[in-house]
This record gives C-alpha cells, structure tokens and sequence, in this order.
C-alpha cells in the first residue's frame, strides 16, 4: 500500500507530459546521483544500464532525452551525454538569439504586439536539463558547450515571470546565477 502511494508521488514529480518508466528512472538516477550515491551503488549502477540501454531508441521524448542526458553528464558517461545532445539538438528551436526545446507537436505562439508568451512549464523545464547536461560535464564544458549554454540561459531568463520565478516549480533545481 505505502508504495503505491510513493510510486504515485514520483509519478506526478517530472512536468514533461511523460510518464513511462525510462523517464521516471532518469528522474529518479538523477536525484540518486546528486545525493551523492556514487555511480558504482547497486541501484545507481543497474538505473544507469537501463538507461544507456533506452539510450540507444530512436523514439525516445525530448523531455526523456534531456533527462538522459543530464544523468549521464551526473554520472561521467560523456559518450552517451554527447550523443543525447547532438539529438537534442537537431530538436533545438533557435529564436531571437536563444536556443530552447518545445515538445512534439506543439503550436508555435502566436506572436501578438504588446504580449510576451510565456512557455508551459514542461518546456522550461526540459530545457533547464539541457543547460544542466551542458554545465555538468567533467572536468568542464568546452568553449562550444558554454556558447550552447549561454543561449539556453537567454532563453530560460526570457521565460521568467515579473517576481523573478517560473511556472515550473522544478526549474528551480539549476545552478544559482544561471537563470539571470
């Protein structure tokens, strides 16, 4: 019974619109891994399998892949964290000087004077982890990678609402001096 509710807690956490096991095992290696628990626990170790297996399906959400790709930058798999970038970004929408992922689908915003659309929080959200598997590569990101990160960041702070915050709660979870 306890774990039911516990599985229905994880299951509503990540804003992305997906809920299939491969994202909700990315979330939770990702909360595993900042912890710290070393990449060699049992369950961090077994996580991470199951990922770099999923990894290598051409169908995965870009919500999943960002996940993914932060997990793998976490865990110092920088093969597989390349990989899910270059993906990520031949998904890339690049507008007015900024780099952000929308998901699947989606209408473009309407582009009305005086109005400022601002994204659903799934968006703003996938595309924090994006910056996040950029940032979080060791020993640091490359020149490129801080260019790629620079544009994510303009278009995030672009996303934040008059106080300063963003409509998904998790967006909070990236580097402080990042969102400004």
């Amino acid at each position: 019974k306890r774990i039911g509710r516990l599985n229905s807690y994880f299951r509503g956490s990540p804003q992305g619109g997906v809920s299939d096991e491969i994202t909700l095992t990315a979330y939770i290696t990702i909360a595993l891994l900042e912890t710290p628990l070393p990449v060699t626990h049992s369950v961090v170790r077994n996580a991470l399998f199951c990922l770099e297996t999923a990894a290598n399906e051409k169908d995965n959400h870009v919500y999943t892949k960002a996940l993914m790709a932060y997990a793998f930058a976490l865990a110092g798999k920088e093969e597989k964290r390349k990989a899910l970038l270059g993906s990520l970004e031949k998904e890339a929408v690049q507008k007015d000087g900024s780099l952000h992922w929308q998901r699947p689908g989606r209408e473009p915003a309407a582009d009305l004077p005086y109005y400022r659309f601002r994204a659903p929080s799934a968006e703003v959200e996938m595309t924090a982890y994006v910056l996040l598997a950029h940032l979080a590569t060791q020993p640091a990101p490359s020149q490129q990678e801080l260019s790629s990160a620079a544009l994510i960041a303009k278009w995030i702070s672009g996303q934040q609402n008059p106080s300063g915050g963003f409509s998904s709660t998790q967006v909070s979870r990236f580097p402080p001096g990042t969102s400004r």
